[in-house]
């Protein structure tokens, strides 16, 4: 079993980027360049590597290898993206990695390319690149090459030397265990379950009981072992199911107009352990949007617009406005789920507008475009 913290450390202090792997600062899957250019490096690294591993560590800078983290990142269907837009597509996970010195909710992430083995190239023209290109990796650049290339074995020994090395042990995933429940969670409910003798879990929110039912918020859940953080939100809830095999969520997101708000289901998220030492982790989406009449929809998108324009041109909000503010991204969120198409663009334009004006609507805003994004991808 890898320790993924290790890992990302290994791949980090072997020289610089290469055929194997790639570093980033971040990337941006939402928007058309940042997709392709996430799937150029996903079919490079693909192509380059037929027999082990490839790997993308995000959130470290280019010059120093400074660690500084990205936003946790929870998107199940990445795979989605790969398969829509690749021939022969490699197998991919994005994982979460926590790192002691980030700050909360900030996480390193970690991009697992398995190739099929089988040259991978653009299924269709995506921004600059066009259906049929090819890519491969050039030292630490991914290039465009010819379609009949020969997949070549030259970095299997050194990627399964660096994964050998991660390897982990009792001694990290008791230390885990300990630095998670004493530590970094002591000011919330929180436990742990082995599950086949091998696989650590622990999880920690703010417990509360409604009607026999115990919810968590502020939930942080880890796998130990691998030192990979399965879920982390700071403003839904979630229950947990347990038994001897799996280990289960359910995610609610809070949503509605005005004091209509209501706790509604988003995704379930099951792990499953086997006895060989593997585990799988399938996700469902069980979201029903909120319906509301289309004439009040129509009158709040107008007026989160309008909050928008005085937000950009610096004009001062009166006190109501203030207050219609917090709700403005999730309102936007429901005009868009409502048939309102505009509204996604305008959460896009909101980000470089929040993040200056506040913390708190920001982090708000940020929820919403997670939401929206699990929707389309389903």
């Amino acid at each position: 079993m890898i320790n993924k913290r290790l890992l990302v450390k290994n791949l980090l202090a072997h020289n610089d980027e290469n055929s194997f792997y790639d570093k980033k600062r971040s990337i941006n899957i939402g928007h058309k360049e940042g997709k392709a250019k996430f799937l150029k490096h996903v079919c490079a690294l693909a192509n380059s590597n037929p027999n082990n591993n490839g790997y993308i560590v995000i959130g470290v800078e280019d010059e120093d290898n400074k660690i500084t983290g990205v936003d946790f990142f929870d998107d199940s269907k990445i795979q989605n993206l790969v398969n829509a837009y690749l021939n022969h597509p490699p197998l991919i996970s994005y994982e979460n990695i926590p790192f002691p010195h980030l700050p909360e909710g900030k996480v390193v992430g970690l991009v697992t390319i398995t190739s099929s083995s089988k040259v991978c190239s653009l299924r269709k023209n995506i921004w600059k690149y066009y259906g049929g290109m090819v890519f491969f990796r050039e030292g630490s650049i991914s290039l465009p090459k010819a379609y009949d290339i020969d997949l070549k074995d030259t970095n299997s020994g050194a990627v399964s030397n660096i994964e050998q090395h991660a390897r982990n042990n009792i001694e990290l995933t008791l230390d885990g265990v300990i630095d998670f429940l004493n530590y970094r969670h002591k000011d919330l409910s929180s436990d742990y379950k082995v599950f086949k003798e091998q696989f650590v879990v622990c999880w920690a929110g703010k417990k509360k009981k409604v009607k026999n039912k115990t919810y968590y918020s502020r939930v942080d859940i880890e796998l130990i072992n691998e030192q990979v953080k399965l879920f982390y939100s700071a403003l839904d809830e979630i229950s947990v199911e347990i038994d001897e095999h799996s280990f289960s969520i359910m995610e609610y997101v809070q949503l509605g107009l005005g004091t209509d708000q209501n706790y509604i289901p988003l995704e379930k998220l099951v792990i499953t352990f086997t006895d060989n030492g593997t585990y799988q982790i399938q996700t469902k989406l069980v979201f029903e949007p909120p319906k509301y009449d289309r004439k009040t929809l129509y009158h709040i998108f107008n007026a989160n617009n309008s909050l928008l324009h005085k937000l950009e041109k610096n004009i001062p909000l009166k006190p109501r406005e203030q207050s219609d503010l917090v709700h403005l991204p999730a309102t936007y969120l429901i005009c868009y789920l409502n048939g309102f198409e505009e509204a996604k663009d305008q959460l896009d334009l909101g980000r470089s507008i929040l993040k200056k004006y506040d913390n708190a609507v920001y982090e708000s805003l940020k929820e919403s475009l997670r939401i929206l994004r699990k929707v389309r991808y389903n």
